[in-house]
């Protein structure tokens, strides 16, 4: 909502939609798990340290790692169809 100076009002109005959650699965072992960088400092280096402790306490089969182009925009479509066909479950950095 515009306040007379041009500005937009980043609290008024929203979605009244709810979003269902995913389900879960009951444990990681076997489980393919999608880590997505979102650029921002040090998120890879959080995801590779929360990858590794993935599979070494958690036994999950393998871990995939992509990178957004940059933390203020959007994950591509086509890097979310592809994380969604390869995993079961996913997880992003938001790094500092």
């Amino acid at each position: 909502m515009a306040n007379g100076m041009g500005f937009i009002d980043p609290t008024a109005g929203g979605s009244a939609a709810r979003i269902e959650l995913a389900q879960r699965p009951g444990d990681l072992s076997g489980k393919v798990v999608g880590l997505l960088d979102n650029t921002k400092e040090q998120a890879d280096i959080i995801l590779e340290t929360l990858g590794n402790a993935l599979r070494e306490q958690y036994d999950v089969a393998r871990v995939i790692s992509r990178r957004k182009e940059h933390y203020s925009k959007p994950a591509t479509d086509e890097m979310i169809e592809e994380m969604a066909q390869e995993v079961d479950v996913a997880i992003a950095a938001l790094g500092g």
